[in-house]
């Protein structure tokens, strides 16, 4: 974990989150900003970066976020209506906060393209 990471704080319990699952390597919360009716941001606990600093020792820990994911969509009653994942990577596609995270969005319509 990294000391400034807003994510990693919230792993740590240092700020508050409205989080709606859990596990040993994972943790997924609601989005402070949301854009959807469901928007649930879905995180390592072990601090990476982002996808593209990812490596081959994170494969497992990155499948786990993804199993998380879908279980979170399940959750809340959006698995079977659709739901969108999106892992922004870097700052010309997104990424505000530098700890990979998956965001979950559903409860409406997913437009395409999107961005």
């Amino acid at each position: 974990m990294t000391d400034n990471c807003l994510f990693c704080r919230i792993v740590r319990r240092e700020i508050p989150a409205k989080i709606v699952a859990e596990t040993s390597e994972c943790v997924a919360f609601r989005d402070v900003n949301p854009q959807a009716p469901v928007h649930v941001l879905v995180i390592p606990k072990r601090h990476v970066a982002s996808l593209d600093s990812a490596s081959d020792g994170d494969a497992e820990l990155l499948g786990r976020m993804s199993l998380l994911a879908a279980q979170v969509a399940r959750d809340e009653n959006i698995a079977d209506t659709g739901y969108r994942t999106v892992v922004n990577t870097n700052a010309g596609a997104g990424q505000t906060v530098f700890h990979v995270h998956a965001h979950v969005l559903g409860g409406r319509r997913m437009g395409w393209p999107p961005g």
